[in-house]
């Protein structure tokens, strides 16, 4: 048959209106035949809610696509293309938990940085392994595009112990970066190409270019006067120092701020703790009204309250991607992929975010060299975390997660990250299955 089949795990998420638009937008590139939107059978009622909506949104542009839900994950995948993954184990409680625990013994609490972080990571690489062994059998010239946070880790997850090597992981924030530089020299986006080289949340803009001529300079002066703020709605907006920008004279991510800007971010986070109001209840606020938006019969398009979620632009970075591979476009993203020397400073066989030559065989890392100076060990020692977290997550070994919890910069001390990982473990037993000795001996 002609036409793409295309899997959606995580169907269920509020996200997914966005990448039925993608799709939709795309169709004359990009035909899907098939988009089938899998869940698991806590988020029943949210796919079934998305699905009728995504039924909708295609009837309106009157494009020959349709639309499966299943809680059935082998049900969906034979003989897909490609399948993307957007969900979160646990839900939003558990990024509550994410988030409450550190803040309560005063450190960062965030979904995909630090202690949170790297217990999002735990969850998750698992059940990736598990849609990885499923793929091999079921689709395994399929592409696997994933967004689901944290991407990097868990990209590097399936590459080390997984079957597929055809794995992709993506972010919103250098996508978001280019698009508040386009806004900050009035162009529109296509115009504006920056240099991407790091880690996922941990990735910087070496060059920044208008139409091929380098405005990084300009573009660091004017963040420098405090005219480009975070670009994800997941980060409180505070202003760099401005000597501090202009010195490191290279582009800093949204999320440099909980490395940069730490104390500030940790007082105003303790400050909204303190009210009961952490980034992930505000998040569980927001959701529950979109889910009242998209029960709407009537309501058939993407609503504009969803740019109000962190990851908004994930969606449609997915399909943007996935047209480049199927219609073997050759341009430039950034995305997270093995390393091969892109980076001289970190191993061939890691996962990096780097922009990339997106072609029908994947993507073609482009070279960076060696990284500056001046972010060179922030990168090598978030780099090591990510690593022994990996380790951690496949062998359950308390031991790695203890030592993983101490080298992540945002904890730093192993008496402190033996609290919090005993106090998250136990809060998050029942999506740890892989801890079961660790908790047998805790009786």
């Amino acid at each position: 048959m002609s036409g793409l089949k295309i899997v959606t795990i995580g169907g269920g998420s509020s996200y997914t209106p966005e990448i039925i638009e993608g799709f939709i937008r795309r169709y004359e590139e990009l035909p899907v035949r098939e988009l089938w939107l899998v869940d698991i059978e806590t988020g029943k009622e949210k796919l079934e809610i998305i699905g009728n909506l995504a039924k909708r949104m295609v009837k309106k542009a009157g494009v020959p696509i349709t639309i499966y839900t299943t809680l059935n994950r082998r049900e969906a995948l034979p003989n897909a293309d490609f399948v993307t993954t957007q969900f979160r184990v646990g839900s939003l409680d558990a990024r509550i938990k994410d988030e409450r625990i550190p803040l309560r013994h005063g450190y960062i609490g965030q979904e995909t940085n630090g202690a949170g972080g790297m217990f999002k990571a735990l969850r998750t690489i698992p059940v990736m392994l598990e849609i990885d062994h499923d793929m091999a059998e079921l689709c395994p010239d399929a592409w696997l595009i994933n967004f689901t946070n944290p991407s990097g880790i868990v990209t590097e997850g399936v590459l080390r112990y997984g079957k597929t090597k055809k794995i992709i992981g993506l972010c919103n924030v250098p996508i978001g970066m280019e698009m508040a530089v386009a806004k900050l020299f009035s162009v529109d986006s296509s115009r504006i190409r920056i240099d991407f080289a790091g880690l996922n949340h941990m990735v910087f803009g070496l060059s920044a270019y208008l139409d091929g001529n380098d405005i990084t300079k300009s573009v660091i002066d004017k963040i420098a006067d405090g005219k480009m703020g975070s670009t994800v709605k997941n980060v409180m907006n505070i202003d760099w120092v401005p000597e501090f920008v202009t010195g490191l004279s290279i582009i800093p991510c949204p999320y440099h701020r909980y490395y940069f800007k730490r104390q500030e971010l940790l007082e105003k986070e303790l400050e909204e703790f303190s009210k009961g109001e952490t980034r992930a209840e505000i998040v569980k606020k927001l959701e529950d009204e979109l889910f009242q938006l998209y029960k709407d019969p009537e309501l058939d398009s993407k609503p504009s309250q969803l740019e109000q979620r962190g990851g908004a632009y994930y969606s449609d970075a997915a399909c943007r991607l996935i047209s480049s591979i199927y219609n073997d476009k050759g341009d430039i993203q950034p995305v997270d992929t093995l390393n091969n020397g892109a980076l001289a400073v970190i191993s061939p066989d890691s996962v990096v975010e780097v922009s990339c030559v997106i072609t029908k065989n994947g993507p073609r890392p482009l070279t960076m060299g060696e990284l500056p100076i001046e972010i060179n060990g922030l990168v090598q020692q978030i780099k090591s975390f990510e690593r022994v977290v990996i380790d951690a997550a496949v062998t359950g070994d308390y031991k790695k997660a203890l030592l993983a919890m101490t080298i992540n910069p945002l904890v730093s001390s192993d008496t402190m990250a033996k609290v919090l990982l005993d106090e998250m473990l136990a809060a998050h037993q029942k999506d740890l299955p892989q801890f079961s000795d660790y908790f047998a001996s805790k009786g």
